[in-house]
């Protein structure tokens, strides 16, 4: 193996970024318990908030997305600048043996330079369609790890040799989750009922909550319980709305017990990113799915068709209107809370598309890539 043991895991801001980083970096250890994964992630809170309990190192980065306005472009441009020394220090201080991009902005200085430096450099690529940090670092890294086949048809020929279909990496806790009533009694729901869970993933999503709320008092929840994952900037704001309409959920704002939310989980309304579909589907969650609709390549949709081509899950357009997406909602919604049939079917066909073992795939990419280098 590589003379130092660092492994560099670059990328942050969103837990769709750093949960699947989170479950490589445990991979890599199992394989190779002397390594030393190094997260580097951006500055905001829900970075520290969830790296912090996994005991892995972690360094923020002064890197901020850029804004297309005078003052935007010059945070930016700082921002990328103390960046910049700052990855340069870390290659020449701590020498890793390989380095992957989690995705997003925060990606993508620290994977070019390791690149550049004779690091064995690889990227995931979670999403049907890979986005612009992704594009630009294809042509820097040795490997693009995919959780769909259907990612090579957004790629040039030339970079077809670099794709390894390893699926996305999950938490090894969705592997084998906790049982359903003790599960329910940390989460504070009645274990008999089934539940309906809302999630907008780790930031929330304001037109997902509002589309449930608006539809809420024309569903028929006989039988049901609702547990919404509000989000840290909406949980007050959902919480207040229940109470007005006097419906009855469990309103979490945040929660990193992932396991537990699945393991009570009978239905899903989410959204499409691409860890909350490899979640979806290693758990077997029927589930709408609401793409986010503010993307200009529109990549959630393209993650959500595969579910829903498959039988695992329903596609629903963000209208972006609350009334338009309460009516929608409804229509799909009502159906298949009071179809059990139809949810199994589509437990089964979620369950088809899981790749439980996409962690230590893409952590042995790494490895072999560090062990070729040291050759």
């Amino acid at each position: 193996m590589a003379n130092s043991s660092t492994i560099l895991l670059a990328g942050g801001g969103t837990g769709g970024h750093l949960y699947p980083g989170i479950a490589v970096a445990r991979a890599i250890k199992d394989l190779w318990p002397e390594a030393q994964p190094l997260f580097l992630c951006t500055d905001r809170q829900i970075d520290s908030i969830i790296l912090q309990p996994t005991g892995f190192e972690f360094i923020p980065q002064p890197i901020v997305p850029p804004v297309k306005t005078v003052p935007g472009l010059i945070r930016f441009w700082r921002g990328w600048r103390a960046t910049k020394d700052l990855v340069q220090r870390l290659l020449r201080q701590r020498r890793p043996a390989a380095a992957i991009g989690l995705g997003g902005y925060a990606a993508g200085v620290a994977v070019k330079l390791a690149a550049e430096a004779g690091v064995p450099a690889a990227m995931l690529n979670p999403d049907v369609i890979p986005g612009k940090a992704n594009q630009y670092l294809i042509r820097h890294v040795r490997a693009v790890c995919c959780q769909f086949e259907q990612t090579r048809q957004h790629l040039a020929p030339e970079q077809q040799h670099k794709v390894r279909i390893t699926g996305c990496p999950i938490r090894p806790e969705f592997a084998s989750l906790p049982p359903r009533a003790e599960a329910a009694g940390r989460l504070g729901l009645d274990p008999i009922l089934r539940t309906l869970l809302v999630t907008g993933a780790s930031q929330g999503a304001l037109t997902v909550n509002e589309a449930i709320l608006a539809a809420l008092p024309s569903l028929q929840l006989q039988g049901w319980q609702v547990l919404h994952l509000a989000g840290r900037d909406h949980g007050t704001a959902v919480t207040q709305a229940y109470r007005q309409q006097g419906q009855s959920a469990r309103v979490i704002d945040f929660t990193p017990e992932m396991a537990d939310v699945f393991a009570v989980a009978d239905l899903a309304v989410c959204r499409a990113g691409a860890s909350t579909c490899a979640e979806l589907t290693a758990c077997g969650i029927p589930a709408v799915l609401m793409p986010y609709p503010f993307h200009k390549d529109m990549h959630q949709r393209a993650n959500a068709r595969v579910l829903a081509d498959a039988g695992a899950a329903v596609l629903l357009e963000d209208q972006k209107s609350a009334r338009a997406n309460a009516q929608n909602l409804l229509t799909v919604l009502q159906p298949l809370l009071h179809d059990a049939d139809r949810r199994a079917a589509m437990t089964g066909a979620a369950r088809s598309l899981a790749r439980p073992g996409a962690a230590v795939e893409v952590a042995r990419v790494l490895l072999e890539m560090a062990a070729a280098r040291e050759k």
